[in-house]
């Protein structure tokens, strides 16, 4: 098909791939059922079947869905998690939609790569378009790694014998590496691009239509590997988990498929904590106090604007 593939990764595949994971956040394909099959997918979204087969392996990769030979693709997870009782594992679209049915959406989000927090921003932004919610001011400040910033993940694993003593790697193997090893933080950086773009899109027209008077978006990038996501709604409440670190398959733009490690994003287990207006010395009131003075402190001495 004419435009479908750009440098191996491709505008069809990026759009397919981005198409997918929003019908699972927005729960058209809920937890528990099966994706249409590639053929159906392939005719559906007009691209080849090659580019649907590298999506759904994308997605196995990821963790959104379980793929296995002659049994189709089954939906394992969504971004919007399960929540615990009592409440300590928190989910972060009700969390969300919490902080829309607000007068004033006030969030403070430090972040590896704002995915998540793309698609549920774009859910409350459909819920104002239906007259769901109906806030008078977003502002949303969203602090992110520094893009010159190398994170430790992902990164290429290093195979069984690398470790200790041995002959150094030749040229060649060096070079495929080196650019392996390119290609993976690259391929963060434009996954963080295109869902910070996203947001700050879906904001700004909700603006722009006239169903939010007043939207402020502010984006700054610190020269820190984030080691846990944070979302803060200022003075009210706060989710908090830490990344996990795994092993997994990435696809890179070139087609090649490595053996990386990376960090557990989408399914990362986020903790609930309620600042106490009753008693300022409580559990969460002291973490929300604490968290908050971390992200300010980062956001007006460290952060560079973005």
């Amino acid at each position: 098909m004419s435009g479908e593939r750009d440098g191996g990764g491709g505008t069809e595949f990026e759009r397919v791939l981005e198409t997918l994971r929003a019908r699972i956040a927005d729960g058209i394909y809920p937890p528990g059922s099966r994706l249409p099959t590639q053929r159906d997918l392939a005719e559906e979204l007009a691209v080849s079947r090659d580019t649907v087969q590298r999506v759904i392996r994308e997605l196995n990769s990821e963790g959104w869905i379980k793929s296995r030979q002659g049994s189709g693709s089954l939906v394992v997870g969504s971004l919007i998690h399960w929540e615990a009782t009592p409440r300590v594992r928190a989910s972060l679209g009700t969390f969300i939609a919490r902080a829309f049915a607000q007068p004033i959406v006030r969030l403070d989000v430090f972040t590896l790569t704002s995915e998540s927090l793309d698609a549920h921003i774009r859910l409350q932004a459909e819920r104002i378009r239906l007259g769901e919610a109906q806030p008078e001011r977003i502002e949303l400040r969203l602090l992110l790694p520094s893009e010159s910033l190398e994170l430790p993940y992902p990164s290429l694993k290093k195979r069984q014998g690398e470790e200790g003593p041995q002959q150094e790697p030749s040229q060649s193997i060096q070079s495929i590496q080196s650019s392996q090893s390119a290609q993976l933080q690259e391929r963060l950086r434009a996954i963080r691009r295109r869902h910070t773009t996203s947001l700050r899109t879906a904001l700004r027209e909700l603006c722009t239509e006239g169903l939010v008077p007043n939207v402020k978006v502010e984006i700054r990038h610190v020269p820190l590997a984030p080691l846990f996501k944070l979302y803060l709604r200022p003075g009210a409440e706060a989710l908090f988990g830490p990344y996990e670190v795994i092993e997994r398959p990435i696809l890179l733009n070139d087609g090649t498929e490595v053996d990386a490690l990376d960090v557990l994003g989408l399914g990362a287990t986020l903790t609930r904590h309620v600042k106490d207006e009753g008693d300022p010395d409580s559990t969460g009131s002291v973490f929300m106090e604490s968290m908050q003075a971390w992200f300010d402190s980062c956001w007006d001495l460290l952060a560079s604007a973005g």
